[in-house]
């Protein structure tokens, strides 16, 4: 049997890159799949999985757009069992070339949708019995990686909500968990200088960039009843770096 056969899926960011390999693979593995990005290349993926997938166009970083979106996900596909809160950005820049502006992007983008996503999913999932987040955190997440401050914090927030979540969502049925991929092959990469992306691949042990392929693997697992009793879980998928 499929491993998400009879889910339903809700993936943010998912118009290219890992959004839309995972929802590519969720698809093949049975689950209905709710494809959301402010990009309308996003319709074009849901296209693919025909009748398993759906795009709805979404803001993040707003309160409404998640609560429309759920409600629309619902009514298409009757619940959510699966939320992958995958929708991220990415500009480079230290401490001291950082401002208000650039924090706000990262913070609203990587750590106000990945809160406001939570709350909205996890009301509809316990009506449903449970169900499963994973939030794409960062490698960056996890340790001190200088010249990206607004980014790599952003992602530790996301590590730190997604251990809170999990001990508050435990008793309804719903696990959380946090991933924190490496240099991995999207169109973030694009925001590296020659030399700091040089820098980033020769850190990396296994001496390649990683594929989108290979992440969506690791958010199948977390997402199925394979990992029923994993939750609160912080795994890498960076090729040895962590």
């Amino acid at each position: 049997m499929s491993r998400l056969q009879g889910k339903v899926a809700l993936i943010t960011g998912a118009a290219s890159g890992q959004g839309a390999a995972e929802a590519r693979l969720f698809a093949a593995e049975g689950a209905k799949v709710v494809v959301t990005d402010l990009n309308e290349a996003g319709a074009a993926v849901a296209a693919e999985l025909g009748a398993n997938g759906h795009f709805v166009r979404h803001d993040v970083a707003e309160q409404a757009d998640w609560a429309r979106v759920v409600r629309e996900a619902e009514e298409r596909f009757g619940k959510i069992d699966i939320l992958v809160n995958n929708a991220g950005v990415y500009k480079p820049a230290p401490l001291l070339e950082t401002d208000a502006a650039l924090w706000d992007l990262h913070y609203r983008v990587n750590q106000l949708s990945v809160f406001l996503g939570m709350r909205a999913a996890a009301e509809a999932m316990a009506k449903t019995g449970g169900g499963a987040i994973v939030n794409i955190s960062s490698g960056a997440g996890l340790g001190n990686v200088p010249g990206i401050f607004a980014y790599a914090t952003s992602k530790w927030a996301v590590r730190g909500m997604s251990k809170l979540a999990a001990s508050e969502l435990a008793p309804l049925g719903i696990r959380v968990n946090s991933i924190h991929p490496g240099i991995i092959d999207t169109p973030m990469l694009g925001e590296n200088t020659p030399e700091r992306l040089k820098f980033y691949e020769d850190m990396i042990p296994m001496k390649r960039i990683g594929t989108t392929d290979e992440v969506a693997r690791l958010v199948l697992f977390l997402a199925s009843d394979e990992a029923s009793y994993v939750t609160g879980a912080e795994i890498t998928v960076d090729g040895g770096i962590g």
